[in-house]
């Protein structure tokens, strides 16, 4: 799309045009969603969170500046959503933070034998403390700083997590694999 008609259909939804607020969804849900199902438990928490993140998203409109890419704020705004949703739900239950010497940093998750539909079910398999941390430094590419101040945990929890993570999912990744074999 043009970045012209872009600026045009944003300018429409600051002023409450339904029209173009349905072609902004129609243009971005899809990205939008895929996103959600990484931050959520299910199908139907990720469908709330799309919802959620469209109302701030057309609410907060106005604010946006036409500068850097309007998908990524729309993404931020979408994974600020679903860490909000569940922070509401229940506090973060994260794990304390353990010494340098305990994070297994070298963690590698052999992912060529594994579907994308599987991978993102183990992912959303984690505990939520996991998952959180996880996406946004793997797939969301968030340092652990950014992390910590989104999470309000400490560097040193957010690496302990990704790497609790990392262990978690390998060990299901193979046992998936032992399945599929022995199936």
């Amino acid at each position: 799309m043009c970045s012209i008609n872009l600026e045009k259909l944003i300018q429409e939804c600051c002023h409450q045009n339904i029209t173009a607020q349905a072609q902004v969804y129609q243009l971005f849900s899809g990205k939008l969603f895929a996103l959600c199902l990484k931050y959520s438990r299910n199908y139907q928490d990720a469908e709330d969170t799309l919802q959620d993140s469209f109302l701030t998203i057309f609410k907060k409109m106005p604010q946006y500046q036409n500068k850097g890419s309007f998908e990524g704020w729309m993404k931020r705004i979408t994974i600020n959503t679903a860490l909000q949703k569940y922070r509401e739900k229940s506090p973060l239950q994260l794990v304390a933070e353990v010494s340098n010497e305990e994070i297994e940093e070298d963690v590698v998750l052999e992912t060529e034998n594994i579907s994308v539909e599987t991978l993102l079910k183990l992912i959303q398999n984690l505990p939520d403390r996991y998952r959180l941390v996880f996406n946004l430094y793997v797939l969301d590419n968030y340092s652990h700083k950014e992390i910590a101040t989104l999470l309000k945990i400490t560097e040193g929890t957010s690496k302990s997590n990704l790497s609790r993570a990392k262990q978690i999912l390998k060990k299901e990744m193979e046992l998936h694999l032992t399945k599929v074999q022995n199936a």
